[in-house]
């Protein structure tokens, strides 16, 4: 079955996970305690957003190199992301398994897309 193209970074699954990840961390560190707000709370919104926010620039990139290196950003402030989890754990600010999961489901939509980039390239 042939996929058709998309037309829009929104139409992503990897982006829409993304986009629900970060509409849970919002969620999450609106719980976390007022003198967090210029810490954990920034630092973990902006990390979170970030993610998202790299799919969509990489998908608008002309060469698959190009859109691959947005990935590997995006996969990296995922990375900061699963630490802020762990540390906001730790911190008994916050239940994290079900963020933990949906990082989970990121980061392996995100390697997937990545691969499938430049084979798509290869071919």
């Amino acid at each position: 079955m042939e996929r058709k193209p998309t037309r829009s970074f929104e139409e992503l699954v990897v982006w829409q996970k993304a986009h629900q990840f970060v509409l849970g961390v919002y969620r999450i560190t609106k719980m976390f305690p007022d003198d967090e707000k210029f810490g954990l709370t920034a630092q973990f919104r902006r990390a979170a957003v970030s993610i998202a926010a790299n799919i969509a620039e990489g998908y608008r990139k002309r060469t698959p190199n190009d859109k691959v290196r947005f990935m590997n950003i995006a996969e990296g402030s995922l990375e900061e992301c699963r630490y802020y989890l762990i540390l906001a754990r730790d911190l008994g600010y916050a239940d994290i398994a079900a963020l933990w999961e949906l990082s989970d489901q990121v980061r392996k939509l995100i390697l997937a897309y990545g691969k499938a980039i430049l084979k798509t390239d290869g071919q």
